[in-house]
């Protein structure tokens, strides 16, 4: 009985101190952290396929933001989960993977690369109701706003680029050029808006050529153009396509300048084009020349800091990669405010205002779903291999 009486004394002592080590912070701490559910953010990209120039840098960019935030404790303590699929460059896939990722129950989409895909997803993306941010140039993916509430971009509008290569133009005192480009919605696009615009600015277009987004060679509709001898050929293509027509261009000896769209701003051009790229001069956004950049320039430290990362990462900037910078980095922004809402996400973006991205400032509205002012674009020249803005 008496050995029973002190075991329980002994108990009752020990149960004492470990309640008071407890409090007092003695011991080994049990968590309480609640583990918050991630953040799913759908992107589709033209990863493979005729797009792929321009969709590989987009995966590398959002892959490395969404990495360097998630260490920074993710978006209002949410990690950030990217679901990222590869349409091939396809329309009828890039449909399909907006289903997909709805069904998975996607807060927004990032995507896709090029204007044909991107225009594809639109109709899906309106009736999910889901926010899209594309990266891609034709202004049709977003007009008419009135059938396009769900559907914002980041790419300069083709009317934009048209834009700065009509001022270039008169510049120059060129008002009899040739105009050549792919069979494509993005050819197309830049086709009807520089038809528009040069005739408004009194420019003569003495002939048009098109040609296949998979053709190899392209004498014959040069060999057209060089007849006509206009004092400027605009081309309007991505690569490789835009870098089989500048080859071919220089193996005719054609000497009429050769302006090129903002589809050629990557380094994957001038690698297909070879020395033949020297000379060309284009309109693009800022990044390829960031450094540049006189220091007043708003966007300079947001392109030099985006530029340095993602060469130590990847290789050369591009300017495509910065699209899709723009893309993620707007929907978190307004995923940060709105919190795991589509509607409210959705809305958030459209009043996106003084946004300083890779592709400009950004200044959106219920009228505007892309937001860039012509003040966005250089005209830029390509010198022995290298970017430089043109004179």
């Amino acid at each position: 009985m008496v050995r029973f009486k002190k075991m329980s004394a002994i108990l009752v002592i020990t149960l004492i101190l470990g309640l008071l080590l407890t409090g007092c912070g003695g011991g080994e701490k049990t968590s309480t952290t609640e583990t918050k559910e991630p953040y799913k953010i759908g992107v589709i990209l033209d990863i493979s396929g005729g797009g792929s120039s321009l969709g590989i840098p987009e995966r590398d960019t959002v892959n490395m933001i969404a990495e360097e935030i998630n260490k920074a404790g993710g978006i209002n303590g949410h990690q950030i989960e990217l679901l990222v699929e590869d349409n091939k460059s396809d329309e009828t896939e890039s449909k399909l993977l907006v289903k997909k990722l709805v069904d998975r129950g996607v807060l927004a989409i990032v995507g896709s690369s090029t204007s044909g895909t991107s225009m594809a997803m639109t109709d899906a993306v309106n009736i999910a109701e889901i926010p899209m941010v594309s990266a891609a140039a034709n202004a049709k993916i977003v007009t008419p706003v009135s059938e396009r509430k769900w559907v914002f971009k980041t790419a300069q509008s083709d009317s934009l680029v048209v834009e700065k290569i009509i001022t270039y133009l008169k510049s120059k005192g060129w008002t009899k050029v040739a105009f050549a480009s792919v069979n494509s919605k993005y050819g197309d696009g830049g086709r009807a808006v520089f038809e528009k615009a040069a005739a408004e600015a009194g420019i003569t277009i003495l002939g048009q050529e098109k040609f296949g987004e998979k053709d190899v060679d392209m004498t014959p509709q040069i060999t057209n153009i060089k007849r006509l001898n206009p004092q400027a050929v605009i081309c309007w293509a991505i690569p490789p396509a835009a870098s089989i027509f500048t080859k071919n261009y220089s193996e005719l000896n054609v000497t009429s300048p050769l302006i090129h769209s903002h589809g050629i701003g990557n380094q994957k051009f001038i690698e297909l084009a070879g020395d033949t790229a020297n000379g060309v001069v284009f309109p693009i956004g800022k990044l390829l020349v960031a450094e540049n950049l006189p220091d007043t320039d708003p966007q300079k430290s947001v392109l030099v800091d985006y530029a340095t990362k993602f060469e130590a990462k990847y290789g050369a900037r591009n300017t495509f990669g910065g699209h899709a910078w723009d893309a993620l980095k707007i929907v978190l922004a307004a995923i940060e405010k709105a919190g795991p809402d589509r509607t409210k996400i959705r809305d958030e973006i459209e009043k996106t205002q003084n946004f300083t991205g890779i592709s400009g400032i950004f200044n959106m509205s219920s009228d505007d779903h892309n937001g860039l002012a012509l003040d966005s674009m250089v005209m830029v020249q390509i010198d022995q291999g290298k970017w430089v803005l043109a004179q």
